[in-house]
C-alpha cells in the first residue's frame, strides 16, 4: 500500500511541522482538507507534545503528523558561548538590554527522551517524522509497533540510505531551496547543497519512497513532484501566511516585502544552518567572525536577542525561516490554500 492510501490523502501534500508556527488548529485545518497535517513537538516537553496532539484530535478525526528533533547533544565550551554573547552584546545594547549571564540547552533531542516517546506510544498518531537525524533502533520498532508510518528528512543519498535500513517509510528530501533548519545530521560536515529536483532524483532511484521538499509553493510545482517520481511533496513556507500559524506581525510583514526575494542560510540565530528571510540578525551575521555555539545552545541567545528587540518595536532579529520560493506565499487560511493547489493541480 502507498503512503498516500495507508493516509488515506485525496491531496499529495505534507504541511511541514514548523516549530514555533504550525499549530494544532493549522494540522487540523490541513488534514480535513485532505493533506496531512502536521505538529512540531520539538520544542516542548511531553506534557506540552500531549496537549499539542490532543488539541489537534479534537479539531479532526483525519491522520496527522507529528515531528521530532533527533540532534546530537551540543558540545558545551564555556569560552565559546561567553565569546558568541560579548559579539552579540551590541545588538542587545541597542534596545537597552544586556545578553543572558548564560546559555542553555532549550531543546531536548527526541534521542534520550523517554518521557516524549512514552507519550507518542500513549496516543500514537498516524504519522511521526524525525529532523536532524534518527533516533535508535529501539524507538523505531516502538513506534513502528503501534502502527506510526515514520518520516525522515534527509539531504544526502547517505542520510537517506541510513534512514532506509533503520525502518523509516518514506523519505523527506530537502533541497538547497527549502526554510528552516537544514536536516542535516550532523552539521558540520560539508554540505553538497543539492537542490530538491537533483535530490529526488537520486532518492527515487537508490533509496525508495520520496517526498520532494523545497520552494514548492502552489499547484503546478505539487503537479511536477510525481514526474521526479516522488509520492508527495512538503510544503512549509506556503502555510506561514495563514491565519492558522502562530508567525507573529513582523514575520508575516516581512513575508509579504522584498525580504521573501532575499533568503539567505544562517547558522547564528539556531546554531545550525537554517534558510531565513534576510533581515537584521543575518546582516549581522554577514560581518561577524564570531562563530556561534552548537545547536541549540545558540539558539537560547537567538531568542533573548529577538524578545529585546520585540519589545522595542523591531522584529528584525525574529527566526524568519522560509524557503527560497517566499515571494509566491499566499494569505489564504489553510483550507482554502490546499483547495487552491488541487486547482491549480488541474490547470
Amino acid at each position: 500500500m502507498s503512503l498516500i492510501d495507508r493516509l488515506g490523502l485525496s491531496v499529495p501534500v505534507i504541511q511541514a511541522p514548523m516549530a514555533g508556527v504550525s499549530t494544532p488548529r493549522m494540522a487540523a485545518a490541513v488534514s480535513n482538507a485532505g493533506a496531512l497535517g502536521s505538529i512540531s513537538v520539538g520544542a516542548t516537553d511531553a506534557v506540552g507534545a500531549g496537549q499539542m496532539i490532543a488539541d489537534t484530535r479534537a479539531l479532526t478525526d483525519r491522520p496527522f503528523n507529528v515531528n521530532l528533533f533527533v540532534h546530537a547533544a551540543p558540545r558545551r565550551d564555556p569560552v565559546n558561548e561567553a565569546a558568541w554573547l560579548q559579539a552579540l552584546a551590541p545588538q542587545f545594547a541597542a534596545f537597552g538590554a544586556a545578553p543572558p549571564a548564560g546559555l542553555g540547552v532549550i531543546y531536548r533531542s527526541f534521542a534520550d527522551d523517554d518521557a516524549m516517546l512514552a507519550r507518542l506510544l500513549a496516543d500514537p498518531p498516524a504519522a511521526v517524522s524525525f529532523h536532524f537525524g534518527l533516533p535508535d533502533t529501539t524507538r523505531i520498532r516502538a513506534l513502528k509497533a503501534v502502527g506510526c508510518l515514520l518520516l525522515a528528512t534527509a539531504t544526502t543519498l547517505d542520510e537517506a540510505l541510513t534512514c532506509k535500513a533503520a525502518g523509516v517509510d518514506a523519505l523527506v528530501a530537502q533541497g538547497w531551496e527549502a526554510g528552516g533548519h537544514r536536516g542535516m545530521f550532523d552539521p558540520d560536515a560539508e554540505d553538497s547543497r543539492l537542490g530538491a529536483m537533483a535530490l529526488t532524483r537520486l532518492l527515487v532511484a537508490r533509496a525508495g519512497p520520496v517526498i520532494t521538499a523545497g520552494g514548492i509553493m502552489d499547484g503546478q510545482g505539487v503537479r511536477a513532484a510525481p514526474n521526479l517520481g516522488a509520492v508527495a511533496v512538503q510544503m512549509g513556507t506556503a502555510f506561514v501566511a495563514c491565519p492558522e500559524s502562530a508567525a507573529d506581525a513582523g514575520y508575516r510583514a516581512a513575508l509579504a516585502g522584498d525580504a521573501a526575494l532575499h533568503t539567505v542560510m544562517t547558522r547564528a540565530i539556531s546554531g545550525r544552518p537554517a534558510r531565513c528571510l534576510a533581515n537584521r540578525f543575518t546582516a549581522w551575521d554577514a560581518t561577524t567572525a564570531a562563530v556561534p555555539p552548537d545547536y541549540p545552545v545558540a539558539y537560547d541567545a537567538g531568542k533573548a536577542l529577538n524578545a529585546a528587540a520585540k519589545s522595542a518595536g523591531e522584529f528584525g532579529f525574529g527566526a524568519q525561516w522560509a524557503g527560497q520560493g517566499a515571494a509566491l506565499a499566499r494569505t489564504l487560511p489553510a483550507a482554502d490554500l490546499i483547495a487552491a493547489l488541487v486547482a491549480e493541480m488541474d490547470v
